[in-house]
């Protein structure tokens, strides 16, 4: 899964705001395009931590298109999302994912909180025991 959300730029008089289609709940804004769209990926991270929240699935962005401003989200980040979604779709609970884990509910609450900087290799295991796997490639900005 790639977690590279399209979004839009709306410029106003002195400011500019950005919005996200998939994600109606991210709002970023700031005196010029550089800091809203800097802001936006801490902005995309809480407004996708509402779905944890809600117990739902993150929505997956849509496709874009050549040249489309797009806020990417961290490795760790796309991880843990990647790791919620699985869980969501295969049904598994925070005590089910636990016990998976060997490790205590709290222990997975941190794994799939967006805003909490859990270690990736623990995400990993995670999602291998899911039967999922995680790639990573660097690319050219």
């Amino acid at each position: 899964m790639i977690f590279d959300y399209p979004v839009i730029i709306h410029p106003e008089q002195g400011s500019v705001w950005i919005s996200c289609p998939d994600v109606p709940e991210m709002a970023s804004a700031g005196d010029t395009l550089e800091e809203a769209l800097f802001d936006a990926v801490d902005a995309m991270e809480s407004a996708l931590s509402l779905y944890v929240d809600r117990k739902v699935a993150i929505p997956l962005p849509t496709r874009t298109v050549a040249g489309q401003t797009v806020v990417r989200l961290p490795a760790l980040t796309a991880a843990k999302a990647a790791l919620w979604n699985t869980m969501i779709e295969q049904r598994i609970s925070k005590t089910e994912m636990a016990r998976r884990l060997g490790a205590n509910r709290p222990q997975v609450d941190r794994l799939v909180d967006l805003l909490h900087r859990s270690k990736i290799e623990q995400v990993e295991h995670a999602l291998h025991l899911l039967g999922q796997r995680i790639e990573l490639a660097v690319v050219a900005a």
